[in-house]
């Protein structure tokens, strides 16, 4: 059989992130099994097509016309997974009834902050997600969600995993505090200048994106800013650190809380989107209300006092997580579908 992923980014996009990554862990393993095809947008100085770890990768249109291109191919499979990891669907079930909506998170709320005027026609867009027949949550809260969108449709739940090859522990340097990720207002970095005032831990913040230039305005004696990194030094960081802080108004799912448990550092988090389903108080790190700047110093310090208990902890839970599991739970819905 043959298989049709479609996704704004593939692989090689100077800007993937966390939905790339799922589907290249989860699509190299298909194809192992079957033909996997992934459509995504064309970037400058990269070939129409290549391929990727067994993924035949087909760069076609750009952020809007993408949507075209997906109607075209769609057609040509036997079942689509549409990657709706931003609020517009791709809407391939209109020509493919074996059309999978993978929804990574409802962007609902994040629109308001991100979105600005175009904020109701996208709400609007994503609320047309209910038309689908047959839906992919990485989490149970964006299975919650999709509910309260309006959707019908079974949901089937499958957890992203983590790569334990590459996330493993490694030396621990001076008590230090981490946050990485995209440079998003809804991911509200800038949280950690306030976070950090008053205590005596380094905190290194790690991303590029859209409030990189406001970050390097700031200045808070014990924030260094790195800036983007390498996926060698993401690791490096993640090894080292003591406590990772998550800071988002949303999460459909905390990929890199998992990976720094994977390295055996532990998580202080906001309670929002699925990061509760992931973080287990005590075990693999805590949970703070969100934007409660007061619990968020003293449940790092209570972290970075429990040391070497919380660094195995954290690894031990992580190892609930794997991209194999994952991977055959996608290979048996999706041929179950090729079957109906």
């Amino acid at each position: 059989m043959d298989l049709l992923l479609v996704n704004h980014r593939d692989p090689r996009h100077p800007q993937a992130g966390g939905a790339e990554q799922v589907l290249l862990e989860v699509g190299k393993r298909l194809a192992k099994h079957m033909s996997v095809t992934w459509l995504a947008e064309s970037v400058p100085g990269l070939p129409g097509e290549e391929e990727i770890d067994g993924i035949l990768v087909k760069r076609r249109g750009n952020r809007g016309s993408l949507h075209l291109h997906s109607l075209m191919e769609a057609k040509r499979h036997e079942v689509v997974i549409d990657s709706v990891a931003h609020a517009v669907p791709f809407f391939s079930y209109k020509v493919n009834k074996r059309t999978i909506a993978l929804i990574h998170h409802v962007h609902q709320g994040v629109l308001d902050l991100e979105a600005g005027k175009l904020s109701p026609i996208l709400k609007w867009l994503e609320r047309r997600v209910k038309g689908y027949n047959n839906f992919i949550a990485i989490s149970n809260t964006t299975k919650r969600d999709l509910i309260k969108l309006g959707v019908k449709a079974e949901i089937r739940v499958i957890y992203n995993g983590v790569d334990h090859q590459k996330y493993k522990p490694g030396p621990k340097g001076e008590p230090t505090v981490l946050w990485i990720g995209r440079l998003k207002r809804y991911k509200n970095p800038l949280d950690v200048y306030e976070i950090a005032r008053d205590l005596d831990f380094e905190f290194l913040l790690a991303g590029g994106g859209e409030l990189e230039s406001e970050i390097r305005r700031l200045n808070e004696p014990n924030v260094k800013f790195l800036g983007r990194v390498s996926e060698d030094e993401k690791v490096r960081l993640y090894q080292r650190s003591w406590v990772l802080i998550s800071t988002s108004y949303i999460e459909g799912w905390g990929m890199t809380i998992v990976e720094a448990n994977s390295c055996g550092t532990p998580v202080v988090a906001y309670a929002t989107g699925s990061v509760p389903e992931i973080v287990k108080e005590g075990i693999n790190g805590y949970l703070v209300r969100y934007k409660d700047v007061k619990a968020m110093r003293e449940a790092i310090v209570r972290t970075i006092s429990q040391g070497e208990r919380l660094f195995k902890s954290s690894y031990s839970e992580s190892l609930n997580y794997n991209w194999d599991r994952s991977a055959e739970e996608y290979r048996s819905y999706v041929e179950a579908l090729a079957r109906r």
